[in-house]
């Protein structure tokens, strides 16, 4: 191994991105709603940056420059403007100083927002505050109102608000009580025993306090207390619940009927009808209150039918802004003696910035386009006949149809929504991995899971079919896969086994 400490001179490649480049792929990355508040606060940090209102001047979408008068004329003005970062973009804010001459002496009045948009713009802002969703009410705060209900020891009140802070978003106690005993007091003349113990007698009657109180069950620490203080006296099926939740949880969950009326006696009819009257219990009493709202879902793309029976692509952009290099800037430049130097600098890296936004929001619109017409080609049967008919695609055959990278597809689809005649998908929901079927045609695993689930509810609940079973009868449909396939899709699923799913009402002889 050689060293030392001279310069020496190495060849090597290296992918650096430049901080245009990085920027484009953030813009393409964002979906609708998360650009338009980009846009808000690009606008806000860079002054050269403006909304097109559409009033007298016309400009070029793409760059946000005037259009000469005569398009046919060779000006200078026509040439777009690129972001050269190697001259420093001298030319190009020449061509901005000469273009500033034509502006007439009132444009920067002109440009300003007149009394009544602000006050419009005013106004949408304060509707949109007061449609804002409230807060929910939490499992705490709600319980915590409730405890002002009861008449309690002032220890076992602050015992009872500790445990409430204390539940797990389902409402149960996972804190072991023995915890909650707080330290012995190093004062002389207590005795650690006694103190421990008075300390758990208040815990265990804030904890009685706080299962009263409603949703019932809240407070449990266990599956089987929660589902026994949600039982009341007059409800059906009472003394039999209660045994079933004792003793007979386990075999419930693992449909053992039969050891359930060996050992109790009772019917398989009335162990079925108590088990209805269970499922109508909460095991997770907090859970309700754990939901937060919906968020709304605003679609980036739209695919429709022409009047040929061909789907068309359109973009949602136009809630966007119209952005402009901001005039008045130009002007400012080309008036040398109202900046220094430092000054011009500064307008023109503003500039600079603004120019790359603008090209990025283009380029996002172009290959958000082009990668949308490519999917939406692949999957027509989607859109024709359903899910059912979805076809196995990669992002990578996407990009090759397109002619970009892969990463540049998982941008251009990521958090992305499209509204489509069958409803609302993401896009990444089109692309789907597949199995090869008996005549070699190419399947996706929603098709798979479909007929898997078509299979199990059709089958013989006394007999139902075990997963090698399943196995056979996706063979006749043409659909090959391996047993194990079949039981990761049945777990993924929620679809129980062959033991869970047997119906034992239908088979009274093996109950006996």
């Amino acid at each position: 191994m050689r060293l030392s400490f001279g310069q020496h001179m190495q060849m090597a490649q290296k992918q650096v991105l430049a901080p245009r480049m990085i920027q484009s792929m953030e813009i393409l990355q964002l979906p609708i709603m998360a650009l338009a508040e980009r846009i808000e606060q690009e606008m806000e940090d860079n002054p050269t940056l403006e909304q097109s209102t559409g009033d007298g001047e016309e400009y070029d979408d793409e760059v946000g420059f005037d259009k000469p008068e005569d398009p046919n004329a060779p000006e200078d003005g026509e040439r777009e403007m690129v972001v050269d970062e190697a001259h420093n973009n001298e030319e190009d804010f020449e061509r901005l100083v000469n273009m500033a001459e034509n502006l007439p002496d009132d444009y920067e009045e002109r440009s300003r927002p007149s009394r009544g948009q602000m006050e419009a713009e005013a106004d949408r802002a304060h509707d949109a505050m007061m449609n804002m969703a409230d807060r929910p009410e939490s499992l705490a705060d709600y319980l915590h109102h409730q405890l002002n209900w009861f008449d309690a020891p002032e220890a076992v009140r602050k015992m009872a608000e500790r445990l409430i802070y204390s539940l797990d978003t389902n409402g149960y106690l996972k804190t072991p009580l023995e915890e909650l005993v707080p330290p012995t007091p190093s004062a002389e003349g207590i005795d650690p025993v006694k103190w421990r113990t008075e300390q758990l007698e208040v815990i265990h009657a804030a904890l009685a306090l706080v299962q009263l109180f409603d949703p019932p069950g809240v407070g449990a620490r266990s599956l089987q207390e929660c589902l026994l203080l949600q039982l009341t006296a007059g409800m059906p099926f009472y003394d039999e619940l209660k045994t079933l939740i004792q003793d007979h949880l386990s075999d419930l969950e693992n449909n053992r009927l039969p050891i359930i009326v060996k050992k109790t006696g009772y019917s398989i009819e009335t162990i079925q009808e108590a088990w209805e009257e269970l499922r109508k219990l909460k095991p997770k009493p907090g859970a309700d209150f754990g939901d937060s709202p919906v968020p709304q879902v605003t679609p980036d793309v739209f695919v429709e039918k022409n009047e040929a029976g061909e789907y068309e692509i359109r973009l949602e952009d136009t809630q966007l802004p119209s952005l402009a290099i901001s005039p008045y800037y130009r002007k400012l430049l080309q008036q040398a003696g109202s900046a220094d130097q430092k000054t011009r600098e500064y307008i023109k890296q503003k500039i600079n910035s603004a120019q790359w936004l603008i090209e990025a929001i283009e380029q996002r619109r172009g290959t958000l386009t082009r990668v949308s017409e490519a999917i939406v080609a692949h999957q027509t049967r989607f859109l024709e006949d359903g899910p059912e008919s979805i076809e196995p695609l990669k992002m990578q055959q996407i990009a090759d149809k397109v002619g970009v990278h892969v990463t540049t597809v998982s941008r251009a689809v990521d958090d992305k929504w499209i509204q489509t005649p069958r409803g609302i998908f993401p896009l990444k929901r089109f692309f789907v991995g597949g199995t090869t079927g008996a005549d070699g045609e190419d399947i996706a695993w929603d098709r798979v899971r479909l007929k898997l689930q078509e299979i199990v509810d059709g089958e013989d609940k006394s007999a139902p079919l075990s997963d090698d079973a399943l196995v056979e009868a996706l063979a006749k449909e043409g659909i090959t896969v391996a047993r194990r396939t079949v039981t990761k899709y049945r777990k993924a699923m929620n679809i129980p086994s062959s033991r869970q799913r047997r119906d034992w009402s239908k088979t009274p002889a093996a109950a006996e």
